[in-house]
């Protein structure tokens, strides 16, 4: 695996940090080196945040993210924001039930998944984001869907057991999407 640098970002109370997590400790129960550095502001629920999700097959030198090779946006301020900072030939995820702009670059690919209202349609409201992570499992070269019941069983605690279905529920709707 080349190393693959991914940016979440969003509003708080979206599952940005979750869904780094997700992805940081799939990396780790596949051998890779990771980085996980997750960031929010002040007001958590409402306000932003993002995450830094660097996996690899060498030693990651820093945690910070200045061009990420995917970045997902769960909001306009988010996508407005990184747009221009994905490399050439990288992918973008945008959440296209809140997000109503294109993409203007045709370096990248672009991945436009109706997450949010695909997750109310499903009664699972507060799993969009793992919708988009089960696309991005799908759809990235470098990444794949295998072994995502494992990192569910890992990180739903047992007090919140009920999730474990929903999230898988969730990212299989995102796998499936669009074929």
């Amino acid at each position: 695996m080349k190393t693959t640098q991914i940016l979440f970002a969003g509003f708080g109370g979206q599952g940005i940090l979750f869904s780094g997590k997700f992805l940081a400790y799939k990396g780790l129960i596949e051998e890779l080196q990771v980085s996980w550095l997750p960031s929010y502001g002040p007001e958590m629920r409402g306000g932003t945040a993002n995450c830094n999700v660097i996996l690899s097959d060498t030693p990651v030198g820093s945690p910070i993210i200045t061009t990420p090779d995917v970045l997902v946006a769960m909001n306009l301020p988010s996508l407005q924001k990184y747009v221009g900072t994905v490399a050439p030939g990288g992918q973008i995820y945008v959440d296209s039930s809140l997000i109503n702009a294109k993409v203007e670059r045709d370096d990248v690919q672009v991945f436009y998944i109706p997450a949010t209202q695909m997750a109310k349609d499903e009664g699972i409201v507060s799993l969009a984001n793992m919708i988009i992570v089960g696309h991005l499992l799908e759809n990235h070269s470098e990444l794949s869907f295998d072994g995502v019941n494992e990192v569910v069983e890992k990180l739903v605690p047992p007090k919140k057991a009920v999730l474990k279905e929903l999230n898988i529920k969730a990212l299989t709707l995102g796998k499936c999407y669009g074929k």
